[in-house]
């Protein structure tokens, strides 16, 4: 376990001229695996400060978003443009290396039933295959409706379409990850004396 803890430091905060290679981010799943949570089971996992990443993972392009250390705002980041599954990983990692993340939250496209439909499966899978990859605890966040309320809110803006493609799914990773903060928040709060 020493060994997990130092290769998770060594992703977090790489020594000075250190390079961050993919191969240094894929320690062995025994060692460092950390399962997929619900967000709610997740919580109890997270250290009080630090930076969560959020994802909305789309099948052309991930959206990535990040928290303040305090979780009270989250920030767009990125889009990626989905290639490998091993590039899409890399790329992930070394963005919550630069911001010091201590999670991912990583949105749940679930049905307005509840039902869990192929895009709910591919993500799951995703996140399945990614905690193989770090440490880094993987919580699933209810995303319903998130790319609709972002699209809604940029039409509102005046953004036009192209503009409003280029940073879409960014803006939806920061919708679902502020989502996310919120309800961290409101259990935190539960669990403060009154």
């Amino acid at each position: 376990m020493q060994s997990a803890r130092l290769l998770h430091r060594s992703i977090i905060a790489p020594a000075a001229g250190e390079k961050l290679a993919l191969a240094a981010v894929q320690p062995r799943a025994s060692e460092t695996a950390m399962p997929v949570f619900p967000l709610i089971e997740a919580a109890a996992l997270l250290p009080a400060r630090g930076a969560l990443i959020g994802l909305d993972l789309g099948t052309k392009t991930i959206g990535v978003a990040v928290s303040d250390p305090d979780r009270r705002v989250a920030a767009p980041v990125e889009t990626i443009a989905r290639k490998r599954f091993a590039l899409d990983a890399q790329r992930i990692l070394v963005l919550a290396a630069e911001r010091r993340a201590v999670a991912c939250v990583l949105g749940l496209p679930v049905s307005m039933d509840g039902s869990e439909g192929r895009r709910a499966q591919a993500t799951r899978a995703f996140a399945r295959n990614l905690e193989k990859l770090t440490a880094l605890p993987i919580a699933l966040w209810d995303e319903r409706l998130s790319t609709a309320a972002v699209e809604r809110a940029l039409i509102a803006a005046d953004l036009s379409r192209a503009k409003r493609k280029a940073v879409i799914d960014q803006h939806a990773a920061t919708y679902i990850l502020q989502g996310a903060l919120d309800r961290l928040t409101r259990i935190a709060a539960v669990k403060l004396p009154e």
